[in-house]
């Protein structure tokens, strides 16, 4: 692989580690470059919603690896964002002014948090992406304290439980019908809504914020779709996520919901896209996907690594087609679902061994498409095998 003169892998988040330490361990020898766009080491996520809001964890628990370990893998740390890239002349625009020049990129970007059109400029009033994020967020989650979460989702429900943990009042409004919706369909959003409202979490679903009202340029209130204004001393606003990607608008990349790839991760001669950036053909549904979950950023930053080197020696590459997984942690809890959760579904709930652990089978005409544990990581295994057994799509 010596014609391979340069690598650089934008993003320092877990698709961006998974593809260096890939790009090594499969005989990549050449300069490899790692661009940060944050001042700390790369760091995982999932647990700042969780351990670090609780004060479990210090932020430095989070960090993926240590300062020497990028230097036993000879891999140069750059702090500094990426701005633009030239496809043709393969050269990445920096922050500072500077560029880099590369054979092969891996895009690994990520995602930011969305943001309501109001109320982002009072004190108070918080996302959770990163660091920072979530420094700011814990030094507000004070018992008593009165917190709105806006968003039913994963991380929205993350928060709202560590919050009840640590003795805040917590209400937490979205519109939609049921929390987590999307991610699990109605059956079990219901009993998720459920075990919210009996750890004490008001609930406001169906119902959207028309303004975040504040005193001194601090918040102090939020106002409901339908009227109702809730007291509030802090607000988490977690409505999703966007793929970051605003500085390849000038690029030649096809820019969609996300960077589009092919079934290889590839976006252009040379240029592979990998974790929640990355959208791509997963040849085991046969359509576009783009996932956010921690599990995949890791096993898509290898495989479009692997598949980057192939092309670049012109070897054979390998289709990318995961079965998604996602877990998430609330209460005492631990919920965790392979596949794909479609509203829709004719879901079989089977008991497991001791109340409180079940799992629910997702079927399609017939076929187990997905399956969600309760308490239950053991049940899903078998499951999984079967989806992972049956035909991919053509």
């Amino acid at each position: 692989m010596a014609e391979i003169r340069d690598i650089v892998v934008v993003g320092g988040g877990a698709a961006g580690v998974a593809a260096v330490e890939t790009l090594r361990r499969d005989g990549y020898t050449g300069s490899l470059t790692l661009l940060c766009g944050e001042s700390a080491l790369p760091y995982d996520r999932p647990p700042l919603s969780k351990q670090v809001l609780t004060g479990a964890w210090e932020l430095e628990k989070t960090l993926l690896r240590d300062e020497q370990q990028y230097r036993d893998l000879d891999v140069p740390l750059r702090h500094v964002a990426a701005t633009g890239l030239d496809v043709a002349g393969r050269r990445v625009r920096l922050a500072d002014g500077g560029e880099l020049a590369y054979d092969g990129l891996v895009i690994a970007t990520g995602v930011h948090p969305r943001r309501l059109p109001i109320g982002h400029d009072l004190a108070g009033v918080h996302v959770l992406r990163g660091h920072t994020d979530a420094e700011g967020l814990r030094g507000a989650l004070v018992p008593g304290t009165r917190l709105v979460v806006v968003g039913a989702g994963l991380i929205g429900l993350e928060v709202a439980a560590s919050a009840r943990g640590l003795g805040l009042n917590v209400t937490v409004v979205e519109p939609a019908a049921l929390p987590m919706l999307r991610q699990v369909g109605s059956q079990i959003g219901a009993i998720i809504a459920d075990m919210h409202r009996e750890e004490g979490v008001d609930l406001r679903l169906g119902v959207g914020v028309d303004a975040i009202r504040g005193d001194g340029g601090k918040v102090d209130a939020v106002v409901l779709s339908d009227g109702n204004v809730l007291d509030a001393d802090c607000v988490l606003v977690s409505i999703g996520a966007e793929p970051t990607v605003d500085w390849l608008r000038d690029s030649e990349l096809t820019i969609g919901n996300g960077i589009e790839c092919d079934e290889f991760c590839r976006a252009a001669p040379g240029v592979y896209a990998a974790g929640d950036v990355a959208s791509w053909v997963n040849p085991r549904y046969g359509r576009r996907m783009r996932l956010e979950h921690r599990t995949n950023a890791s096993e898509q930053g290898g495989a479009a690594a692997q598949n980057l080197l192939q092309d670049l020696a012109g070897g054979e590459r390998k289709p990318f087609a995961p079965l998604p997984y996602f877990w998430t942690d609330q209460y005492k809890v631990k919920i965790q679902a392979h596949g794909v959760l479609a509203e829709g579904s004719d879901i079989e709930i089977v008991p497991g061994p001791a109340e409180g652990r079940w799992a629910a089978v997702y079927r399609t005409d017939g076929q187990v498409t997905g399956v969600l544990g309760w308490n239950a990581p053991t049940m899903v295994l078998p499951y999984r095998k079967q989806m992972l057994e049956q035909a991919m799509a053509r």
